[in-house]
């Protein structure tokens, strides 16, 4: 599987304590780094027009499978590729992107757009992700795809490989 060199070099637990990370509740750290002063009226409430935060998933760890109610950008920033999962729940497809420095089978960025279900794991020891979302996050338009009621009948096919993921 795809990794960087930078990997194996500096241990999780050295960029969790330099970047101040905190437990996130669909797995792996993080912290804001950018919550934009204007703000944007939306279906759901006034919403920052952005909000940027490190995200770091260490070997095992998973962010559970979740939702959005914005679109998300995911940034390869360090360490091993990341593996991102996203499904359309409505023509249930799935789509495998993995991030990590430019190459044959390797992109820096994707996109998780609003109401799109996520999930993703490192390929490697730990991987360091920048994640943009617009109009910006907020706890009220996350959930895990866990509570939707019959979310179980998606997980068959392809995807039943991923449900550990919930």
């Amino acid at each position: 599987m795809p990794t960087n060199s930078r990997d194996s070099m500096t241990p999780a637990t050295e960029l969790i304590s330099r970047l101040s990370l905190e437990p996130h509740p669909e797995g792996g750290w993080y912290r804001e780094i950018h919550r934009s002063s204007q703000m944007f009226q939306t279906p759901r409430g006034p919403r920052s027009a952005l909000t940027s935060i490190y995200f770091l998933l260490e070997q095992r760890q998973y962010s559970r499978w979740h939702v959005v109610g914005s679109d998300e950008a995911w940034h390869h920033a360090d360490g091993a590729a990341l593996e991102l999962l996203i499904y359309q729940p409505e023509s249930r497809e799935l789509t495998h992107r993995i991030l990590g420095p430019v190459g044959k089978s390797q992109e820096p960025i994707a996109i998780a757009r609003a109401g799109e279900w996520q999930a993703a794991r490192s390929l490697g020891n730990w991987s360091l992700m920048g994640c943009d979302v617009a109009p910006g996050f907020d706890f009220e338009d996350f959930q895990f795809v866990g509570s939707i009621p019959g979310h179980e009948t998606h997980f068959t096919g392809k995807l039943a490989a991923f449900a550990d993921f919930l």
